[in-house]
């Protein structure tokens, strides 16, 4: 879409960005795990633009929250790894967001898909 001459495009980062926290709360809730897996599995599920410059600081943020925990693990191929752990409050946290992304999701859908105030 263009307007005037400024093409017009939608910052998909920003929406992937608010709800990125969550999803790294849900692979690590699934099994203890290091940050480049959860990369991996974030880029595999569609996040393709995530980073090791994202993900780092996000997961620092977590284990300073008390939301995961780390221990550093021997790894099968070189140095040791840092591993995650979801801890009691990461389930507490990541409870809330999954009701929380359930209720915004609902509602976008409702928006886009006529379902709100009498649309089609």
């Amino acid at each position: 879409q263009t307007e005037g001459n400024v093409m017009l495009e939608f910052d998909r980062s920003q929406l992937m960005r608010g709800s990125l926290e969550g999803c790294i709360l849900k692979i690590i809730s699934l099994r203890t795990t290091y940050g480049y897996e959860i990369i991996e599995l974030l880029k595999e599920s569609g996040f393709r633009d995530v980073s090791e410059g994202t993900i780092y600081p996000m997961l620092i943020r977590l284990e300073k929250q008390g939301s995961v925990s780390s221990k550093l693990m021997s790894s099968p191929l070189g140095p040791k790894r840092k591993y995650y752990t979801i801890t009691e409050a990461g389930k507490w946290y990541l409870a809330d967001f999954v009701k929380s992304w359930e209720e915004v999701a609902g509602a976008v859908d409702g928006i886009i898909n006529g379902k709100a105030g009498g649309g089609k």
